[in-house]
């Protein structure tokens, strides 16, 4: 039988649905800015193996020469960006969400595991609360990749005034290639959360917008039984 599930907090959903546009929006003006001193590649020794980015990729996006529109609109939105991460944050700590957030003993192995699974390489599946262990992994990497976007960004934005920020990061230049790296993470995690949520289904996208997901009695029966057989860190967790 199914029956419908609370799964996701308004809260949660709001905030989540607002950071997507300004993530969105903080890259691309982060590229129109990026475009001025594009140094960075991949090498291997003296051999670069790829540019960040091909001429080809700014002019296909309307890119160069809109230095002055970067800068203004990523110094506005990155407040938007750091009070809705501040808010997020703090409501998962009151709330208690950061229990299902958070990876416990034993996140790792399982991540690994949920990983073989979805490509096809194992047919174990681990068991799981509201969220699998590679999530939880995936979703707290993320808040402290915004957290680290957040403090090199100021460190850039202004290196004289938080000499002491800048400083932390070993000065103005690695500041800007450690948040140069945190949004080429940034985007990969945007590629394969886009992509494990089209693997999930319509029922897993409706919950983040409704707030419910459909389940099978099998299921919530699996999900009451699952803390007897976790330790007392996991079943805090549920």
């Amino acid at each position: 039988m199914k029956r419908l599930e609370k799964k996701h907090p308004l809260a949660i959903r709001w905030l989540h649905w607002i950071n997507f546009p300004l993530l969105f929006l903080m890259i691309w003006s982060g590229l129109l800015i990026y475009w001025a001193n594009a140094v960075y590649g991949i090498k291997i020794g003296s051999y670069e193996l790829f540019h960040f980015f091909p001429a080809w990729f700014y002019d296909a996006l309307g890119i160069p020469f809109r230095l002055a529109d970067g800068l203004q609109l990523h110094f506005f939105l990155m407040w938007f960006f750091i009070i809705n991460g501040v808010l997020y944050v703090l409501y998962t700590i009151f709330s208690g969400e950061w229990r299902a957030l958070l990876p416990v003993p034993g996140s790792f192995k399982r991540a690994l595991q949920v990983t073989l699974y979805d490509f096809k390489l194992s047919k174990y599946h681990p068991p799981q609360g509201k969220y699998n262990d590679a999530q939880r992994i995936a979703y707290t990497s993320a808040i402290l990749m915004g957290i680290g976007s957040t403090l090199t960004g100021l460190a850039i934005y202004k290196p004289t005034q938080l000499a002491w920020l800048t400083t932390i990061f070993g000065g103005y230049e690695w500041a800007r290639w450690a948040h140069f790296w945190l949004t080429v993470l940034f985007v990969l995690f945007f590629v394969v959360h886009v992509a494990q949520v089209v693997k999930a289904g319509w029922n897993n996208f409706r919950s983040m917008i409704t707030g419910f997901e459909m389940t099978t009695a099998d299921k919530v029966k699996i999900e009451k039984e699952l803390p007897k057989t976790m330790t007392p860190a996991e079943k805090g967790a549920i």
